[in-house]
């Protein structure tokens, strides 16, 4: 089976999710062809409840997507936790 390679960037509190050695709040992956973004957060145990924004190479990822889209070499996807403003 084909692999993809991805970035992975986790930032705010999901930080502290990334393997210890990741470098500018990132991490290089290989993955399976036809991993989702719901497989690539498994794999750091990020809760899908704390991935309030997620961006696929700049590009807003909406809730309804995150478990169907497919992954894509060289794709670049990035997740923020919820922020409480005042």
């Amino acid at each position: 089976m084909s692999e993809v390679n991805v970035e992975f960037k986790l930032y705010a509190s999901l930080m502290a999710y990334l393997p210890s050695g990741a470098t500018d709040h990132a991490v290089n992956v290989t993955l399976s062809e036809g991993a989702t973004i719901f497989d690539l957060m498994e794999r750091y145990q990020v809760p899908r409840e704390q991935a309030h924004l997620v961006v696929c190479n700049g590009l807003f990822v909406p809730p309804s997507q995150r478990e169907t889209y497919r992954l894509q070499d060289g794709d670049v996807i990035a997740l923020w936790p919820p922020v409480a403003g005042g």
